[in-house]
């Protein structure tokens, strides 16, 4: 069997909003150094100015790291791909100092785990979401635009492929569904086409969508290697530990935070191993945000609770959504990575903190791929018991679907950024270019209300 190169995903459950049963969508054809890189963002050309805006938090005074002090402008808790390019953010668009502190490693939770769609097919213009995620869609195109400057590979830099995607549907209610999206998007601005079942098949001639069937397909959506681009991002910016302004602690959970004796304020945090003082403190811990917030706010009169809910990924890999019960839902996705293993996924389950492997989650992921590829279905999955892997992660689920982005009311410099759920790769340069400027008083590129704390965190 022959693959070409695209991605798939699959979405039931028909409403007016999302698309209905046996919908997919995938990256178009799936069977068958130097500073330059730090180029595409908006902060690069701010220098190093803080802009006046209310009660930004005051970087004055802020002096060079030393071992001795531990001593930041700003921390980052969190080493996903969130908290790596929030840093990054910090360090290409001002002169602040920057720690990053994990409980454990870079790309240990969601991050690792994901399948790093870039994509616009299925995204809704003018929702809530909408700005972001555009803003996001841009910056991660000039970041490979910048990459390419340099004269290097970003297939082998970020294991990114400009694959196109295609959100497939199989019945006649479907196909008018995604007409629609695809008049949405292209009057949004995105380059977007109607493709029918023939035309479809040309483009990927193992996919059964039926007579009836059809695609909506945007050509200029791609895929990352969500480890390769982590690790990118990691030594970019540790390339200004030299310069004093940046820090890396793994594997040293924090523990509390350190407050003023007189004012209270927030001063720091505290971590198993070392004493962080910082001006500001970013929490983007991904799943366990609502956990830590309510250990770190324990002793405190600031009552919070961040609802962010730990939610199990699950996609393997090979050399909205199926409803299954018991708060399980599988969408069928497939794509080629970067080094050509088949990779389908996935699910979303409530378990808790559990990131144990599920056979028969993944014999159902592997099922209903063999829905919409018949070929699958002559082949087992025992068949790949040697080059099989299961990539397990907590994805951090908020009710409303949006990410939280913003101050802790009560808190003056302590922000939040998490609950982006299974967008952590798309919406984090968007992310993190809003974090930086709500810490640096900066003016925002995009509306940054309907991701804030308040009203959301109670």
């Amino acid at each position: 069997m022959a693959f070409s190169a695209s991605s798939i995903f699959c979405c039931p459950n028909p409403n007016p909003i999302s698309l209905s049963n046996g919908v997919v969508s995938y990256s178009n054809r799936l069977f068958g150094t130097k500073n330059s890189f730090f180029l595409g963002s908006k902060l690069v050309s701010k220098a190093t100015r803080i802009t006046t805006r209310p009660e930004p938090v005051s970087f004055s005074g802020s002096h060079p790291i030393s071992a001795e002090s531990r001593s930041f402008d700003v921390v980052i808790i969190g080493a996903g791909i969130i908290g790596l390019t929030i840093a990054r953010q910090f360090l290409i668009g001002s002169d602040v100092s920057v720690a990053v502190v994990d409980k454990a490693v870079p790309c240990s939770g969601a991050t690792g785990a994901g399948q790093g769609y870039i994509w616009m097919v299925h995204r809704t213009p003018g929702s809530d979401k909408w700005e972001l995620e555009m803003r996001s869609y841009r910056l991660w195109q000039m970041l490979v635009e910048s990459i390419r400057d340099q004269g290097l590979n970003p297939l082998e830099v970020l294991g990114w492929k400009k694959t196109g995607s295609l959100l497939v549907g199989r019945t006649t209610e479907e196909l008018d569904m995604l007409k629609r999206r695809v008049k949405q998007l292209s009057e949004a601005g995105l380059q977007a086409e109607c493709l029918y079942s023939s035309d479809l098949l040309l483009e990927e001639p193992e996919l059964a969508v039926g007579e009836d069937g059809g695609a909506a397909f945007v050509p200029d959506d791609c895929q990352f290697d969500a480890q390769h681009t982590a690790s990118f991002i990691e030594k970019a910016n540790r390339h200004f530990a030299s310069k004093g302004r940046y820090a890396e602690f793994y594997n040293d959970p924090v523990k509390c935070l350190l407050r003023s004796g007189s004012s209270r304020e927030v001063e720091g945090v505290q971590t198993s191993k070392n004493t962080l003082y910082s001006k500001a403190i970013v929490v983007a811990a991904g799943s366990w945000s609502g956990s830590l917030m309510h250990d770190l706010l324990r002793d405190s009169d600031i009552l919070l609770d961040v609802p962010v809910k730990p939610r199990k990924l699950e996609t393997i890999s090979a050399s909205e959504p199926h409803d299954c019960g018991q708060d399980l839902s599988v969408s069928m996705t497939a794509t080629l990575d970067a080094m050509g293993n088949l990779v389908l996924g996935s699910s979303r389950q409530f378990v808790g903190f559990s990131s144990e492997v599920d056979e028969s989650i993944i014999n159902h992921i592997w099922t209903r791929a063999g829905e919409f590829f018949p070929k699958l279905q002559d082949l087992p999955l025992s068949h790949f018991s040697k080059g099989r892997k299961v990539r397990i992660g907590l994805r951090p689920y908020m009710f409303d679907g949006k990410p939280i982005i913003g101050l802790v009311p009560g808190l003056p410099n302590v922000f939040l950024a998490t609950g982006h759920e299974g967008e952590g790769l798309t919406l984090a340069l968007g992310t993190a270019e809003m974090v930086a400027d709500m810490v640096l008083g900066n003016p925002g590129t995009i509306d940054q209300a309907p991701f804030a704390v308040h009203g959301r965190c109670c």
